[in-house]
């Protein structure tokens, strides 16, 4: 410990050398400050991409690799359409039909959990969903 003129350092002495040293002063605060405007347009921007994306898991990707299962552009669109929509419905877990390609979706997650093409779906029974879309 060092002894500063024959004394001790103080609680608040360690307290300012050792806690604030990574502190910021004043005016670097002042540069990472944001108008209100534009910490809501970033908000905005985050919640549109957000929404637009959904994600595959790996049992998703398998099935649709086995399946030779292509999604065009449109139908990428469309099953975000069919999950943002399921989702302003309050469900959590949604069978989404685009094309005859059916499609599990976790909403809160906005994770697809399995892909089916029109011949896997011949028996029609779906479980664990509380709500469809078709698209």
């Amino acid at each position: 410990m060092k002894v500063q003129n024959g004394s001790f350092l103080s609680i608040e002495q360690l307290q300012d050398k050792y806690l604030r040293q990574g502190s910021r002063t004043d005016n670097e605060k002042r540069e990472e400050t944001f108008s209100f405007q534009e910490v809501l347009s970033r908000k905005q921007t985050a919640v549109a991409a957000g929404a637009a994306s959904l994600k595959f898991s790996k049992h998703a990707q398998s099935r649709l690799s086995d399946r030779n299962i292509e999604l065009t552009n449109g139908q990428m669109e469309r099953l975000h359409d069919g999950a943002k929509k399921a989702g302003e419905k309050g469900i959590q877990d949604s069978l989404v039909i685009v094309d005859g390609l059916a499609f599990i979706v976790n909403i809160p997650n906005k994770t697809v959990v399995t892909a089916m093409d029109s011949a896997d779906t011949q028996d029609s029974i779906f479980t664990n969903i509380d709500g469809a879309v078709i698209m």
